[in-house]
Formats: structure tokens, C-alpha cells, sequence
């Protein structure tokens, strides 16, 4: 007995013989990337160049392009000021940026496992309240926050400026969206069925597959976090705890302002930053692909 192979129409036979198309860029592609990066690139390359100058190189015309060679003198400067407190407020940066950024993963990974995976009366109401918490500026809660704080009895303490960020509506939400994709249903009430209860669902299956989300989560909390400088400024400024951003508003403030103690100033503040983007610039790549393929 033979049989007749399936006649293919003449379009999908055109698409099956048609070569694969070329994805590599054109040079007009890379010249418009290199230029992107060389203006995204310049500010940081002159608060470079002016935290390594001297007083007389800052101010001549033209400015110099070429870094110099006061660096460390200039840095020095710095962090002997005694109204300043700059080594102390990049410690107090680091502690608050830490403590926000584990807080916001905890939390925000298990309301957004809640609201993904578990069913309970008003879940889908209470994620509208939390997306619509999204567009009130943060502006328009400071003064009752202010007053919060001094109720509790944390107003110029590091307090004040980590309580009212351990969570946030943005992390709660991204959680969410990535949790329902990533995680199967199945998968989680076959861990039901074997007598898992739902910390342990979380804890054994939830975390290890959202490793991606986790890791651009934190690298943005905590790069948000030592940015933060409104509140800060409201709670610190005066005391003996600032932040780093605070620290450098006391540098920059005053009726004579030397700007190469400020960008060296700043060019310290940045190092952290840039450091741990390097470190964990792949992650967040990682968890931004794999969150586009799920979608």
C-alpha cells in the first residue's frame, strides 16, 4: 500500500525554502549604540575628571578633559571633614540599603506568591488597591509619615528612613507576574498533596524558581534605596546618622562650594554602585529574558 505524501501550500512551501534572514546590526546600528553609550557614559567620566582636579584646573577655560592626579588627596579632604560624617553615612547607606532590599524580597516574593498561587476572598481587589498605590506620589504622605515617626519615636534615627520602605507595591506586583508564570499550578498543589503546607510550598518551590526576579528585585531596591535622598534629608539632615546622599547635600551646601570635594564626594558614593552592577549586571539580563520568553 503506498501512501501520497501531504501536498504543502505554495505559501508555507515559499516560507520553508526561503533563507534565514540576517539579524546582525548595520554599521548605522553601531554607531547610534556607541554614541547612546558615550552620552550615557559622560557624566560619570567628568565627575571623574573634576574629583581628580585641583581648584585652578576646575575653574580655567576651556575645562580639561584629562583626568588628574588629586585623587586620593581630594577623597582625603573628604572624609576628614568633621561636619560632614561621609565615612559614617556611606556605612549607614550600606545598612539601610541592606536591610530595605532583604525586607522587600521577603515580603513582596510572599504577598506575591499570595496573590499568584493561593485563593482568598478579595485577593484580586486587594492587587487592584496595591497597583493603584502606584500612581500616589510619595510626596503627598511626608507630612503624616512625619508625624508617624515622631509618634514612634524614630525621627532622626536610622529607623525613620527603613520602616517605611520594607515593601513596596512595585515589588509586590513584579512578584506576582513572575511567580505566575514561572511557578506550574500543578507543581505547587502536587506539594499540597504530599502534605506541604504553604510556607513550605514557598520555601522549597516559590524561592528556587524565582532566583532571576529575586536578584533584579534586590539590585534595584537597593540601587534605589542608597539613591533615595528626599526623606533622608527630611530625617537626617543635622544629625550624626546622615546617608551618603545627605552627606554629599551638606558638601554641596554653603556660601563657598568647592566643586572637587563634591564629585569626589559623589565619585565615592557611585564606586558601591557600580561595583555591584558589574557584579550583578548578568542577573538582571538573566531575570529580564526570562521574564520576557515566560510572558
Amino acid at each position: 500500500m503506498t501512501t501520497t505524501a501531504p501536498r504543502l501550500n505554495p505559501r508555507r512551501r515559499a516560507e520553508i525554502g526561503r533563507a534565514p534572514q540576517d539579524t546582525r546590526g548595520t554599521w548605522r546600528t553601531y554607531v547610534a549604540l556607541v554614541a547612546f553609550l558615550a552620552l550615557s557614559a559622560f557624566p560619570l567620566y567628568w565627575m571623574f575628571v573634576i574629583a581628580t582636579s585641583t581648584d585652578e584646573a576646575v575653574s580655567q577655560i576651556p575645562p580639561s578633559v584629562v583626568p588628574g592626579g588629586e585623587l586620593m588627596n581630594n577623597l582625603r579632604e573628604v572624609f576628614t571633614l568633621q561636619q560632614v560624617y561621609f565615612a559614617a553615612s556611606l556605612i549607614n547607606s550600606f545598612i539601610v540599603a541592606s536591610v530595605v532590599t532583604v525586607s522587600t524580597l521577603f515580603f513582596c516574593s510572599l504577598a506575591g506568591f499570595a496573590f499568584a498561587k493561593l485563593r482568598f476572598p478579595g485577593r484580586d481587589k486587594l492587587m487592584v488597591v496595591v497597583i493603584l498605590t502606584l500612581t500616589v506620589p510619595n510626596q503627598l504622605g511626608i507630612v503624616a509619615l512625619y508625624i508617624l515617626m515622631g509618634k514612634l519615636g524614630w525621627n532622626g534615627t536610622l529607623l525613620s528612613v527603613i520602616a517605611p520602605f520594607l515593601v513596596s507595591a512595585f515589588g509586590v506586583f513584579y512578584m506576582r507576574q513572575f511567580i505566575m508564570h514561572s511557578v506550574p499550578d500543578e507543581l505547587v498543589e502536587s506539594a499540597r498533596m504530599d502534605g506541604a503546607l504553604t510556607m513550605r510550598v514557598y520555601w522549597s518551590i516559590v524561592l528556587p524558581a524565582i532566583r532571576p526576579a529575586l536578584a533584579v528585585l534586590g539590585l534595584l531596591t537597593f540601587v534605589a534605596t542608597w539613591n533615595e535622598f528626599q526623606w533622608p534629608l527630611i530625617q537626617l539632615n543635622g544629625t550624626e546618622f546622615p546617608t551618603s546622599m545627605v552627606a554629599l547635600s551638606d558638601l554641596a551646601s554653603g556660601n563657598y562650594v568647592i566643586y572637587r570635594r563634591v564629585l569626589a564626594g559623589a565619585f565615592a558614593a557611585t564606586v558601591p554602585l557600580l561595583v555591584l552592577l558589574l557584579l550583578g549586571g548578568r542577573q538582571i539580563v538573566r531575570g529580564i529574558m526570562e521574564g520576557a520568553v515566560k510572558s
